[in-house]
């Protein structure tokens, strides 16, 4: 009996120092750092107060929710994506992101939105077509879809030629106010968010004529397949549950849009 009391204290105190020599499994959860335009609404911006806000920030945080995540948001000025992402600032860029003639640049989900490149003008301005562009300033936001499509020979850098000027900016924001000011004449923009910055304005309207056609997706660095897949594999749960379409419900300009799971 004492021999057995002795082999089972044993046993027990050599648990225990094993125990103690064994490292704790880690309770820390995975931080994803969405990164996005800082002023791009309806699918990111920042409030006021400071808070974060668009489709796209809510889907995100959606997906962190769904897979025990923590989410941090990592905002920066457009024209400096590729820089952040390649830094390790961010973990993707999702916000509104074209895929259409970048598919090689990064490692893509499935599109969650269609969208469209249209011309947006004062109703008054007397513009009615692409042609009446000719001898006119036209505005567009840097480093977007827009802005390649009219410096691209395959796109409308023809249409572009006939412009008095392009005049870039850091946002669709800022463009719109020039627009509103008569700096202007005219902004080429994608057509959920030129509808965001007119949804509290009279008097502005688009083009009946498309420039271009796109898809946004959610872009990672290359080869980050594994991280791409968890997300996409959120997203396809996040349209069975019907969240995707309710967070779709609160930005009208894009509901139409979504193109998951259709």
């Amino acid at each position: 009996m004492k021999k057995t009391v002795c082999l089972l204290l044993a046993l027990t105190m050599m648990l225990s120092l094993a125990a103690c020599g064994a490292p704790a499994a880690s309770t820390e959860k995975r931080v994803f750092k969405h990164g996005f335009d800082l002023d791009y609404p309806p699918y990111s911006y920042i409030n006021e107060d400071g808070s974060m806000g668009g489709f796209d920030v809510e889907l995100a945080q959606a997906v962190c929710e769904h897979l025990g995540w923590e989410y941090q948001a990592v905002p920066f000025n457009w024209d400096a994506k590729d820089a952040e992402l390649n830094a390790g600032s961010c973990d993707c860029i999702w916000s509104g992101f074209t895929i259409n003639g970048r598919e090689d640049d990064y490692t893509w989900t499935k599109p969650y939105s269609d969208n469209t490149q249209m011309i947006l003008v004062k109703n008054d301005s007397g513009i009615k077509t692409l042609a009446d562009l000719a001898g006119k300033n036209v505005g567009v936001q840097t480093a977007t879809s827009a802005y390649d499509l009219l410096n691209d020979e395959e796109g409308q850098k023809a249409l572009c030629d006939t412009f008095a000027g392009l005049e870039v900016y850091e946002t669709y924001t800022i463009a719109f106010n020039d627009l509103k000011a008569g700096a202007i004449d005219a902004i080429a923009i994608d057509v959920t968010s030129g509808n965001y910055l007119i949804s509290s304005e009279d008097g502005y309207g688009f083009l009946d004529e498309v420039l271009g056609s796109e898809q946004y997706a959610i872009g990672f660095r290359k080869g980050d397949t594994e991280l791409r897949d968890t997300v996409e594999k959120a997203l396809d749960d996040l349209v069975a549950d019907g969240t995707y379409a309710k967070i779709g419900e609160k930005y009208p300009e894009i509901k139409d849009y979504l193109c998951l799971g259709k």
